[in-house]
């Protein structure tokens, strides 16, 4: 019997095999893990930030870059479609600030329970610890099916490859679809870490490991002064940097630059990293504010002024920074020294040397070239019967249910399209 093969149980791998069973069509699911969807667990802290409730501009303006190769498919399967399946399958959703939708029990489980109920009910044969080693193909170039690490043979007149990127190969993303494309001659464009923390150069980062900041300002430039990237959100210091949504969101640009520039790992242009940690108070404003403080402990040593102004924890940093003797009194703090302070909280500066390892990120950027992929049907313009899913093509987005959205649709779209190969054949 003619039948859909599907490498891949997460996201985007899920959701083609349920849309490709919808429509009649026999579907096997190949999973190397012992169980299904486990990166989408690891979502939105675990509680799985299932899309954005943006419409679809918003949504591809989300895919720097290839973003325009999602219209088609966001189309087909946008964000309230998104909604309306997950809410049939018994998972109500919810908004939640910046148009992140999650699941109202706040529980990613629920989003893979729903899934493998549906995979269960629409009779689609799932098979663990299946780890894909090639494509068979027939004489004149058609897929055939597939052969795994354990010697099983699948056979299959459509397949579909969604296995995800090489972040978090703990869940099983190890790169195996950029394999499998390449054998059979699709090009993989340069894979390389998207969403994934920042290493700084100055040493005094870890006196302020942990510490969370809300409500600031970043700009990322290069040393010459160019912008790369500027956002307003939340942040949190590391040992060796800097994480947290902005920095994630931020950390593409300077991904998609050093790539651009073609530097290896060791040889990356620092860039510049600046911190407002007052963004809505104008230069002015911080003044007089300073002053306000300045003069309530006009007595006090300058050590003991700023609990009012900064976080506990970033006093003695921004101290020493300021080049201010700690156990000065404050009435003796000059105008050129208040204004250095006032400069030094509205442009914090940080040096960028690196990103962290790609097992750290939570996006692969590269892949499957998206020239070589239909962007209407998710199908192979290389190999009949060869579809595409997911993070394995090359197109990655930001922070925000945006990277989950486009699994789901391409995921949608490759599912519908295979069934209807199956159905020709």
């Amino acid at each position: 019997m003619s039948s859909i093969l599907v490498i891949g149980g997460g996201a985007a791998g899920l959701i083609a095999a349920i849309m490709g069973a919808k429509t009649g069509a026999s579907v096997t699911l190949l999973e190397r893990n012992e169980r299904l969807g486990k990166k989408i667990l690891i979502t939105g802290k675990g509680r799985c930030n299932v899309t954005s409730a943006a419409d679809v501009e918003e949504i591809v303006r989300h895919f720097p870059g290839n973003g325009t190769f999602l219209y088609s498919s966001l189309r087909a399967f946008d964000s309230a479609r998104t909604v309306e399946f997950f809410e049939n399958l018994g998972v109500p959703l919810k908004i939640e600030r910046g148009q992140r939708v999650f699941p109202v029990s706040d529980r990613a489980q629920d989003v893979v329970d729903a899934l493998e109920k549906e995979l269960k009910r629409l009779g689609v044969s799932v098979h663990y610890g299946q780890r894909v080693k090639a494509i068979k193909r027939k004489a004149e170039g058609a897929v055939a099916g597939v052969v795994t690490e354990k010697g099983d043979s699948f056979p299959a007149s459509a397949i579909i490859i969604a296995t995800g990127g090489m972040t978090y190969p703990g869940t099983g993303s190890t790169g195996d679809g950029y394999r499998l494309a390449q054998i059979v001659g699709h090009e993989i464009k340069p894979l390389r870490p998207s969403l994934v923390p920042l290493v700084t150069e100055e040493k005094w980062i870890a006196d302020l490991q942990g510490l969370s900041l809300k409500n600031v300002r970043l700009t990322l430039t290069t040393k010459n002064g160019k912008k790369l990237g500027e956002d307003f959100g939340e942040m949190i210091f590391t040992h060796f940097g800097l994480s947290g949504p902005l920095i994630l969101t931020l950390s593409k640009k300077a991904t998609d630059y050093w790539e651009q520039k073609g530097k290896s790992t060791d040889q990356k242009e620092p860039l510049t990293m600046k911190i407002n940690l007052k963004p809505a108070l104008t230069p002015e404003q911080l003044d007089r504010r300073i002053q306000r403080d300045f003069e309530q402990y006009a007595r006090k040593q300058y050590k003991n002024a700023l609990q009012d102004l900064l976080p506990k924890s970033l006093i003695p940093v921004i101290q020493k920074l300021s080049m201010i003797p700690e156990d000065k009194f404050v009435h003796q703090i000059n105008r050129q020294e208040r204004f250095r302070l006032q400069e030094l909280i509205r442009a914090m500066t940080l040096t960028v040397v690196d990103h962290r390892p790609m097992k750290e990120a939570i996006v692969t950027a590269g892949g499957v070239s998206i020239k070589e992929i239909n962007p209407k049907t998710m199908a192979s313009k290389i190999v009949p019967g060869l579809f595409f899913a997911g993070e394995v093509i090359d197109v990655d987005g930001y922070t925000g249910g945006f990277n989950l959205q486009g699994a789901w649709s391409t995921g949608a779209i490759a599912g519908k399209s295979a069934a209807e190969v199956v159905t020709d054949t």
